[in-house]
């Protein structure tokens, strides 16, 4: 077994954080804003609330149910996908359901003056919008920053993950959506109540949108590649007026086996026109790929840690 360094503890305990702190906020935001109002807007959260709706005995509580499926799903991914998928989701699985149960016990009307009783709110209609809102929120923060960490939260994509095993021609991002649709469709029949059934489609959105931002830290990296004739001059007018380094590769043509050279540039999304006209201005008939890179780790962009 290989010794760790001091700085692969470092990071393999600031990863163990992330993971942590997302897996507290998602359960916070889950048991605080989500459950007391019945929210469906997919998950595990999701599938508890209708469930709990269709086993309406007393002695069967919401954080039973999301414990029973935190770890069945745990389970089901650890003899399909493999230990290596199952370490991932590990300490999020552990701590989740543990999580919530507590969380749940804040909305208690007799905890804290009913502070956190958003259910029983005199502003009943505000309080279902906002927790719808700052629910999705808080699921979004608490998603990306265990992603951040290396992390997965499991649930529901373990589901998809393992029928796309069984089923290799789907996409798991595809799965994981029809997923979603269908709990927060089963979800309208069972409550009944098509706004509340809205505002579980909002609270995903705003959810998916916080995941967007805070893995990748909002900004808006891109990378261009460019197959040209006159990558000289937009090599020169990419540094000098962008500021930006760039790349230059070989490149053949598959159809007129002609070679040319591409330039790969990175660049921010306050750039993107005036990258564009650089390339008009110099070579209109050049061949342009932009896409969204993730991360970019480098001079002129984030550091690399060791």
């Amino acid at each position: 077994m290989t010794k760790l360094s001091r700085g692969e503890w470092l990071i393999f305990l600031k990863n163990t954080a992330l993971v942590l702190l997302g897996t507290l906020v998602l359960a916070f935001g889950t048991a605080i804003f989500i459950l007391p109002m019945n929210i469906v807007s997919g998950g595990v959260s999701g599938l508890s609330i209708i469930l709990k709706l269709l086993l309406p005995a007393e002695w069967i509580t919401i954080d039973m149910i999301v414990f029973v499926l935190t770890w069945g799903l745990f389970l089901l991914g650890l003899l399909v996908l493999g230990r290596a998928f199952a370490l991932k989701t590990l300490l999020s699985s552990l701590v989740y359901p543990i999580a919530i149960s507590l969380f749940l016990r804040l909305v208690d009307g007799a905890v804290l003056d009913g502070f956190f009783c958003l259910a029983e709110h005199p502003h009943g209609d505000l309080a279902l919008i906002l927790s719808a809102s700052v629910g999705g929120v808080c699921v979004g923060c608490g998603c990306a920053l265990t992603f951040l960490g290396g992390g997965s939260t499991g649930g529901v994509d373990i589901i998809a993950f393992t029928i796309c095993k069984l089923l290799p021609r789907l996409k798991s991002s595809v799965v994981i959506f029809v997923i979603d649709a269908a709990t927060v469709v089963l979800g309208m029949f069972v409550i009944g109540d098509l706004l509340i059934s809205l505002l579980g489609i909002l609270s995903a959105f705003l959810s998916a949108v916080m995941v967007d931002k805070v893995f990748l830290g909002g900004r808006a990296a891109f990378v261009a590649h460019i197959v040209t004739d006159a990558y000289e001059q937009i090599n020169e007018s990419v540094i000098g007026q962008l500021d930006r380094t760039t790349t230059l590769l070989e490149a053949t043509g598959g159809y007129s086996h002609e070679g040319k050279k591409m330039l790969i540039v990175s660049f921010t999304i306050s750039q993107y026109a005036e990258l564009l006209a650089i390339v008009g201005k110099h070579d209109p008939r050049a061949f342009v790929i932009v896409h969204r890179v993730h991360e970019i780790n480098g001079e002129g962009w984030s550091k690399l840690t060791n």
